[in-house]
Order: structure tokens, then C-alpha cells, then sequence
């Protein structure tokens, strides 16, 4: 009687240390990566529509110098700003001597693509899409490769320094211009 209570009660302690590290992980997926509102860069292709002037109107792409070459008005700086601080600056600057009250609306057609690499299949330069998660480029890279450590993630913004690591879960997302990392595990 007593090894069968010896082994009980250390069978509930291996249960309950097994336990811990599924907490701690759990808390750990908590921590979401936070994806700021897109900014505009080079090679982003936009539709810019000026509402009663067809002329205006049109897909643009930002060139490397950062500027978009709209009709009648020029370059007009797009690099770092939001598609609604772009819309302002060109309605302002259709307002200048050219429209009286010009109505601008901007969208992005084609964003930066995003970057994948490590223990994924197909590793390599892939299309952004709206709302996109760790685990979608994932599949867009044809899956893990046996060797995937799929607890951790590691993500370097296209404006950072350094790659920062995220629990690998359906909710990590990416942003466009993004390098992801899958990582080997090691046993």
C-alpha cells in the first residue's frame, strides 16, 4: 500500500511539474506583435483618385527617391506616410491654383513583399497580403521543414535593427517588408 501512495503522489508531482511549462507558454502567446498602420515605401504601387477629374486619376508607383509623380501637381513626398496623410498632401496641393475643393481618395494596390527564412520549405521573397500571420507566410512558403523549431518566431521590421523573437502562434502577424525567421530546433 504504501508504493502504490509513493507512486501516486509521484505520479500528481511529474503531472504537476509537466504542468508548469504549459502555463508559462501559455503566458508567453499572450505577448502579441503589435503591427503599426502601414506606412508607404519604394516600389508600393497606389491608385489615387481625384473625384469629377479623370485626368487625375490613376495607379502611381513610389519611386526611390520616395516621391510619387502625380499629373499637374509633381513629385509629391509619399515615403513614411500613412495612404491618408498622402490623400491630405495631395489634396493640399491640389488646392494650391489648381482645384477649389478637390476630393482625393488613395489605396494601395501592391505592398512591399515580405521576406522568409530558416526551416521553412520554399524560403525566399513572397507577396503581402492584408492581415497577414506568421503561420499564412508559413504556408505561402510550402510549410515547415522537419526541423522547425514552431514554438518561436523571429521577425525584423524593414525600418529595425534587429530581428526580435514572437511566440509562433495564429495570431503573430507580419507587416510588409518584414524578414521572418523560422528557427531549427535543437532536439
Amino acid at each position: 500500500m504504501k508504493k502504490f501512495v509513493g507512486l501516486l503522489v509521484g505520479a500528481v508531482l511529474a503531472v504537476c511539474g509537466l504542468m508548469l511549462p504549459a502555463v508559462a507558454v501559455g503566458q508567453e502567446a499572450e505577448a502579441t506583435r503589435e503591427v503599426p498602420e502601414y506606412r508607404l515605401g519604394s516600389a508600393d504601387k497606389i491608385r489615387v483618385i481625384t473625384y469629377g477629374e479623370e485626368s487625375l486619376t490613376g495607379e502611381f508607383t513610389v519611386g526611390g527617391s520616395g516621391k510619387v509623380s502625380l499629373p499637374l501637381i509633381g513629385e509629391v513626398d509619399a515615403v513614411g506616410l500613412t495612404a491618408r496623410e498622402f490623400q491630405e498632401r495631395v489634396e493640399t496641393a491640389l488646392k494650391h491654383g489648381y482645384l477649389k475643393d478637390p476630393r482625393v481618395s488613395v489605396e494601395v494596390l501592391n505592398y512591399r513583399p515580405f521576406y522568409i527564412l530558416g526551416e521553412v520549405n520554399k524560403p525566399g521573397e513572397y507577396p503581402y497580403t492584408n492581415g497577414l500571420t506568421v503561420l499564412n507566410a508559413v504556408a505561402t512558403a510550402e510549410g515547415f521543414t522537419y526541423r522547425a523549431n514552431k514554438g518561436k518566431v523571429f521577425i525584423k521590421r524593414a525600418d529595425g535593427e534587429k530581428e526580435e523573437a514572437y511566440p509562433l502562434t495564429s495570431t503573430t502577424k507580419v507587416a510588409p517588408g518584414d524578414t521572418i525567421r523560422i528557427g531549427e530546433r535543437f532536439f
